[in-house]
């Protein structure tokens, strides 16, 4: 009789989500050599190949298509047992999974260790990423909540307006509109942004805006942090739209200024996010009421 593990199980399912033995291994602290040789006994003990390896890519068989339906179905039932365990139990013990978007991060860090403290028993996981991995996530039904920008639409997710995430204008200390009181937008014509990659929420909210004022928005870099834009701005790459979150060091160090703008700040929120056929144990029920009440007392 054919033996399979649990957390075969979940490797393959990592395996196949992500068609890389390293992206999984990473996903799942493991070594790759470790995913490899599970992956190997695992086609061994069911007799299929599961893979069709091209150099040091990877894809599903038609098997292994079929495999990887059954084995979301096995952990998410898995995950649904464990749910229901926490439910027993109520909110004083459990597991929490949180996805944070790299920019939130600056807030949301202290107001997760502030329900740690409150709760030390509630074992916390946090993934800090992008918007595009968190909405894979999501997808996959792996965190239990997301604390990101507005999701999109029509994609299976509900969210909540958490707090305000203003985006504001930022230069390097010599710029020769530094000392102007007021702005206007079109006096940024022929500027150059130093923006976050293709796919973020904050590139599109700034090129739509841009446009909406009848300029275009030249970019000069596209960065895959907040830290990366900041140390290009400062460098003199150009100007940069970010979360005033993100800014309070430099700011108070005057290594960056922000610009009156027109216009700006742009108000955006941050959201809690979650899928709407996940289960909701009592952790994430607890951490939910607790962001309500306190979140506020984070902006900055």
């Amino acid at each position: 009789m054919t033996h399979l593990s649990l957390r075969q199980i979940q490797i393959f399912d990592s395996v196949a989500r992500y068609e890389n033995h390293t992206r999984a291994a990473e996903k799942l602290h493991m070594t790759q050599p470790a995913v490899s040789m599970q992956m190997k006994q695992m086609e061994k003990a069911l007799g299929i190949d599961l893979f069709e390896r091209h150099g040091k890519s990877l894809s599903l068989t038609s098997s292994g298509k079929s495999l990887h339906k059954y084995s979301h179905e096995i952990i998410q039932a898995y995950n649904n047992m464990l749910d229901f365990a926490d439910d027993v139990k109520g909110c004083q013990q459990g597991h929490l999974t949180i996805s944070v978007a790299s920019t939130a991060n600056y807030f949301a860090s202290r107001i997760i260790s502030a329900f740690s403290k409150l709760h030390p028993d509630i074992t916390i996981s946090m993934d800090v990423t992008n918007r595009r991995t968190i909405l894979q996530q999501l997808q996959c039904y792996e965190p239990d909540l997301a604390i990101m920008g507005e999701p999109p639409e029509g994609v299976g997710l509900m969210s909540e307006e958490l707090m305000p995430n203003p985006l504001v204008i930022i230069a390097p200390p010599e710029h020769p509109l530094k000392d102007k009181e007021k702005i206007a937008i079109k006096d940024l014509q022929g500027e150059k942004f130093v923006v976050r990659e293709k796919g973020s929420g904050t590139q599109k909210t700034i090129k739509r805006h841009f446009s909406n004022a009848g300029l275009c928005c030249t970019t000069t870099l596209e960065m895959s942090s907040n830290e990366a834009i900041k140390q290009a701005v400062s460098a003199g790459f150009g100007l940069g739209v970010v979360s005033y979150h993100t800014i309070d060091l430099e700011l108070s160090s005057q290594r960056l200024i922000t610009l009156n703008v027109e216009s700006f700040p742009l108000q955006r929120y941050w959201h809690l996010v979650a899928h709407k056929e996940k289960a909701v144990s009592p952790v994430a029920d607890a951490f939910k009421a607790f962001l309500r009440t306190q979140a506020k007392h984070y902006v900055p």
